[in-house]
Formats: structure tokens, sequence, C-alpha cells
């Protein structure tokens, strides 16, 4: 398989942390964080409203065996490398970075973002890491979905051979 090219966005976690520090007196991190398996209108809506709120969107995208624990055996469909590169083509992403646990806390707490955002199907009660942003000054936000899109909905669409529903 061809190798997928690299992008200057893409950036393990001590090199993101030292990309930050000269920018966060004069501007606002945002954190978002997803798996991404198969990139649709939702997310980038999504992505774009997130870096709305702030000046650098920083986006924690699971890693493959991450993927697997959360969503099951036969995902991602996606492998981390490209899912990477594809949210780092995004005008809205201006880093983009991978972890391995079930949930982003330690991203969080390296990070330490001004705005922590996730999508309308969490609650602000229940985002992880909220305690963390809420804790220096931060908000946290719910962002609502695009209605009926989601990687699920396409994986199924795919595995049935239905047609997507026309929006006319």
């Amino acid at each position: 398989m061809p190798a997928v090219p690299s992008h200057p966005k893409i950036v393990a976690l001590p090199r993101l942390l030292q990309l930050l520090s000269p920018r966060r007196d004069a501007k606002t991190v945002v954190f978002t964080n997803g798996c991404f398996d198969l990139l649709h209108a939702g997310h980038a809506d999504l992505l774009a409203r997130a870096k709305a709120l702030g000046d650098i969107l920083v986006v924690g995208l699971n890693a493959d065996e991450s993927v697997r624990r959360l969503k099951g055996p036969a995902r991602p469909v996606t492998p981390l490398d490209q899912r990477a590169f594809v949210l780092a083509c995004l005008a809205s992403t201006d880093y983009i970075t991978a972890f391995t646990q079930d949930t982003p806390l330690d991203l969080i707490t390296a990070i330490q973002p001004d705005i922590l955002v996730k999508g309308g199907d969490w609650s602000p009660d229940t985002i992880v890491g909220k305690d963390v942003v809420l804790a220096r000054g931060g908000s946290v936000q719910s962002l609502p979905l695009l209605p009926g899109i989601s990687t699920t909905a396409v994986i199924a669409r795919i595995l049935t051979g239905a047609a997507a529903p026309d929006p006319m």
C-alpha cells in the first residue's frame, strides 16, 4: 500500500506543546477529538464551527486500537495515517495529534485548551476533560450535530447498497 504523505499539521504531543507554548498568551486554543473514521459533512461542519470559537483548533484523533475498543472490531474503516492526513488537509484544523487511550483526558490535561468542544450527542456534563478546562477558566461547548449524518449511517448505507437520501 502506498505511503500517505506527511503533513506539517500532524504532530506528536511533545511537538504540539512546543508549537502552542509561544502562542498561548495571544491565541485562543480550541480542542476537540474523535475517531473521524469516514470524514463526512457532519465532521466538516463541527470542525468549522469549533474553529470559529477560537484561533487554533487542535484535533485529538483516536488511534486505530482506541477506535476498535470504542466502535468494535470492524472499525476503523480508514487507518490512522489516512484519517490524520484528511483532517490535516481541512482549512479548519491547525494541528492533529493522535492518542491511544479510550478518552482524550491525558491530551486535554497536557494541552490545557481554552475551549473544549464536542458534538451535540455529548451533554456538557459528560464531556471528558471538562473539569480540567473549567478549572483554568475555560469553557466547554456541546455543538449541535447535523441531523441524520453519521459514520454509522454511511457504513449502513454502504452495506445495504442504499443510495444517499436526496436532500431536495
